[in-house]
């Protein structure tokens, strides 16, 4: 039996009010599928604006209370994020868990986090999601969730204060918790970040949707260029597959050294909550040297994805940084690659070739400040000399009477570090 079968049967629901709905719909069932759930059934309604009190009009409800008693699915999943009183009002007309698109990707999110940082974060998120939708009836659901109690002392208090009330205040108190967490994890990615900065090693962060080929762009740069083939990052068909930043160092033939990282990919309507709660993740992008947004060329849908892209990281204050676009996938269509257009890269993160044009292109950014100088080097510093065969790109060495002399490429800090070695043109 495969894993569809397995698979919660939900019903997806969505309002059309123009734009690019087949395409949200069509995502929705992505997401849908990639938290172990099955699309089985589709009711959708045309309408400039939801119905404040139940999304759908009082026909379109109906309809779909007929198909819940008829189908005896009991999960709905909204193409939007809705409001607690419609999620409600829903719930009651229906007799089926209401679950909308912002509450879908944080179920996705909180079942893949790896890390302790990436947890922390979900769980942010989704207090903050709960704290409006809270009301009386969903006292015990909360607590299973939270995993706090509301028995004890809480039990014996009046109607002065109310079990809603408790349960806001345990979620704040929470949030409150998980804040201070987060911080203490951030200050010390920042101490991890100061100390790559220290080491003047450049940085390159691959962003982009979801599912465009990130991860494998970045384990194809791995086998090519890096220190351990064996720290590559998880690859699979499927949206959010990883949350967690991961980082590598690669070095390029001729000793230029630069670090990696691939970050938590991007899709339309990322709910709020997500965006800022992964800010600290996403700041892997905010302080990189140059990003590459990885594109999947064979979508139709890429300028919308692009779009998306560019608006999340400007969501994150992410506008200084220059970027490349590479043009992923193009395998699947009918196109020459690898090519150039302009900065762009047409590609396939499958090809090497590809993938060493890719090189290249990072190469022509990120070391841009190199230049080509002849140092003399006296004989009595052989850890100079040990050091540019090592870390610089060393074009010629010369044996002379009073020392060796290099021609290397060195960048800004190594010209002044060695400037004293320096020969005339």
């Amino acid at each position: 039996m495969d894993n569809s079968d397995k698979s919660l049967p939900v019903i997806t629901i969505g309002l059309n009010h123009g734009g690019n709905f087949e395409y949200s719909m069509t995502e929705l069932s992505n997401l849908v599928e990639a938290n172990n759930m099955k699309p089985a059934e589709q009711l959708v309604q045309k309408l400039d604006k939801p119905d404040p009190a139940t999304y759908f009009g009082k026909g379109k409800i109906d309809e779909l209370s007929e198909i819940v008693q008829e189908t005896g699915i009991k999960t709905v999943v909204a193409n939007d994020e809705l409001s607690p009183s419609q999620i409600r009002n829903i719930e009651k007309q229906t007799s089926a868990k209401i679950i909308d698109r912002t509450g879908l990707i944080l179920e996705i999110f909180a079942n893949r986090a790896q890390s302790k940082e990436a947890n922390l974060q979900v769980e942010l998120a989704k207090l903050k999601y709960q704290l409006p939708r809270l009301h009386t009836s969903a006292s015990q659901r909360l607590d299973q969730q939270t995993g706090t109690s509301a028995g004890g002392g809480f039990t014996n208090r009046g109607a002065g204060e109310s079990q809603y009330e408790l349960n806001r205040r345990t979620l704040e108190k929470r949030i409150t918790h998980v804040n201070h967490e987060l911080k203490e994890a951030s200050k010390a990615d920042e101490t991890k970040r100061k100390l790559r900065d220290k080491s003047q090693i450049p940085t390159v962060a691959l962003v982009g949707y979801t599912n465009a080929g990130k991860s494998t762009v970045m384990n194809g740069l791995i086998k090519l260029f890096g220190e351990d083939e064996d720290k590559q990052v998880l690859v699979k068909n499927m949206l959010f597959a990883t949350l967690d930043t991961s980082v590598r160092k690669l070095t390029l033939p001729d000793q230029k050294t630069f670090l990696l990282s691939d970050t938590v990919g991007f899709v339309s309507q990322l709910p709020h909550q997500l965006v800022q709660a992964f800010k600290s993740t996403l700041s892997e992008a905010a302080n990189a040297d140059l990003l590459i947004q990885v594109v999947d060329y064979s979508d139709e849908h890429r300028d919308l994805m692009m779009k998306t892209t560019e608006e999340t990281l400007d969501e994150i204050g992410v506008t200084e940084v220059p970027m490349v676009t590479a043009l992923n996938k193009a395998d699947k269509i009918d196109i020459s690659f690898p090519t150039r257009e302009g900065g762009n890269l047409i590609m396939s993160a499958i090809d090497n070739q590809s993938l060493e044009e890719l090189a290249k292109i990072i190469k022509e950014k990120l070391f841009k400040n190199y230049q080509v100088v002849s140092l003399l080097i006296p004989f009595d510093k052989g850890e100079i000399v040990a050091y540019l065969n090592e870390n610089s790109n060393v074009l010629k060495t010369d044996y002379q009477a009073n020392g060796t002399l290099i021609t290397a490429e060195l960048n800004e800090t190594e010209q002044k570090r060695f400037g004293s070695f320096v020969q005339p043109d």
